[in-house]
């Protein structure tokens, strides 16, 4: 166990504000901080109210620096894992590293031996409490989180937070950290989220869309070398009555045949955000012979990886609402709580879904082997493909054997979609590079049902069933009841 330090960190204000230091006591390794505040303009701020609004005048623009860099020379003070890291580390900037998926990706880096930046506006955190939702899991605060890192790994991941969207900030966090990858997950990754009412739909877009281009125009200023690992989903090709390649299809029209990229069908303003992502990659790599490797990624399930295991305070979200949570995670939760399984409609909807664990791995692989200068690689990032239907019947023979009387009803379908479909997408591509799926097994559901019940006194039922209609948005702000 680490010892108990004091450390201290300065913060600088530019809006007038005068600096202070004070202590930071904290059961971690010495984990300096300096961070900068200046008053942001960016779109994520129009989201807070009047009133949080007038707590927020000074938005982190700057970076909270890592021990590596500052105290190399000191001591370690956790319980360190051995590893063959490479003499010179690979530096990788996760942006999006305090959610889901960026969270459970930054440390399987670090883990692995990479120099890992987090890039993180905490806006998701934000979302939580405008729409009265929370994780199923209690959540420690970043710096926390990275504080206990370094105290159990002696590995320090370098914190910058700021808002994507605003360039001059993103233009500190490239020439601080000087990255050779950057991964992408800080987008609104919500569909229901950006359906809610139009500013939610507004928001999607702009912080997605601008946001991309923002990272698309780092690279070719300040690293022109830079891998972007982008985080896609499987949702841009909709649900075609045709097998669903890796990105690109060959046709043969009139006599002619081409290759050309796989025609898109998006089904949510989130979903037309990532289209618009691809095209912007597309034409970047194209254009400026920037190297990219979009990942459409499937439906993530599953909390646990063998480095959010390692201390309750690294412990992954997990969300079972209506807006953010997926449907295993949600099938899981509703389960624990004898809450009946929602199937929206028919249940025929088929998808792609993957383990967290294999989120990083496909990650790391992709990062390993990355894309030539000019190249815009498409790999589909699943394991399995599943129904609804299907889904809600392994959650209810897994629930049996734990004792659970496990119900399961049709609700009106929230969502514009085909309920019965034809679905058949390849994913070979990862495969072929090394990926060692971790497919949905009946240790892995009675894993996941088992700590839903751990946390069951944190389910707010009222947030299961699904509220954003697809029909019913509208141009008014819609607001949650306190």
């Amino acid at each position: 166990m680490a010892h108990l330090l004091s450390t201290s960190y300065s913060v600088k204000f530019s809006s007038g504000c005068k600096p202070y230091t004070k202590p930071l006591i904290q059961d971690s390794a010495l984990f300096p901080k300096s961070v900068t505040f200046q008053t942001s303009k960016t779109p994520f701020t129009r989201l807070l109210s009047q009133g949080e609004r007038s707590r927020s005048n000074c938005t982190v623009r700057a970076t909270t620096l890592s021990a590596s860099r500052e105290a190399s020379n000191e001591p370690s003070q956790g319980v360190h894992e051995s590893s063959s890291e490479p003499s010179k580390s690979k530096r990788v900037m996760v942006i999006g590293g305090d959610g889901y998926c960026g969270w459970a990706t930054a440390l399987h880096l670090s883990k692995k031996g990479y120099e890992v930046a987090i890039v993180d506006s905490l806006v998701r955190r934000l979302f939580d409490q405008q729409l009265g939702i929370d994780s199923l899991t209690p959540i420690s605060s970043i710096h926390d989180r990275l504080c206990c890192w370094k105290a159990l790994t002696g590995k320090s991941i370098e914190l910058y937070i700021g808002d994507i969207c605003d360039f001059e900030f993103l233009t500190d966090a490239f020439k601080s950290f000087e990255p050779e990858a950057v991964v992408h997950f800080g987008e609104q990754r919500s569909a229901p989220y950006s359906m809610i009412d139009r500013s939610r739909a507004v928001y999607t877009q702009n912080n997605n869309v601008i946001g991309t281009l923002n990272v698309l125009f780092a690279i070719k200023e300040f690293g022109e070398q830079c891998h972007l690992v982008k985080l896609g989903t499987m949702g841009e090709y909709g649900t075609p009555n045709i097998d669903i390649e890796e990105g690109y299809i060959t046709i043969t029209h009139n006599g002619r045949t081409d290759t050309l990229p796989y025609p898109k069908q998006a089904s949510s303003f989130y979903h037309l955000s990532k289209v618009h992502d691809s095209n912007n990659i597309a034409f970047t790599c194209k254009a400026w012979g920037i190297r990219a490797t979009d990942l459409n990624q499937g439906v993530v399930y599953g909390v646990r990886t063998d480095e959010t295991e390692m201390h309750e305070e690294l412990i992954n979200r997990l969300d079972y609402d209506g807006v953010f949570g997926t449907a295993l995670n949600r099938f899981c939760v509703q389960a624990a709580v004898g809450h009946p399984l929602t199937v929206y409609g028919k249940g025929g909807q088929t998808r792609g879904y993957l383990d967290i664990r294999d989120t990083v791995q496909c990650v790391e692989i992709a990062i390993a082997n990355p894309a030539q200068a000019g190249e815009f690689r498409v790999f589909n990032q699943f394991t399995e493909q599943f129904s609804v239907n299907e889904l809600a019947a392994l959650v209810t023979k897994a629930g049996e054997k734990l004792g659970l009387d496990v119900q399961t009803i049709s609700v009106p379908n929230p969502r514009v979609e085909a309920e019965e479909h034809y679905y058949n997408a390849k994913h070979t591509k990862l495969i072929e590079l090394g990926l060692k799926p971790h497919l949905l097994s009946d240790s892995l559901l009675d894993s996941l049902l088992n700590f839903a019940v751990k946390y069951e006194d944190r389910v707010d039922k009222k947030q299961i069933m699904p509220s954003v209609s697809w029909r019913k948005i509208g141009a008014k702000p819609k607001t949650v009841a306190a």
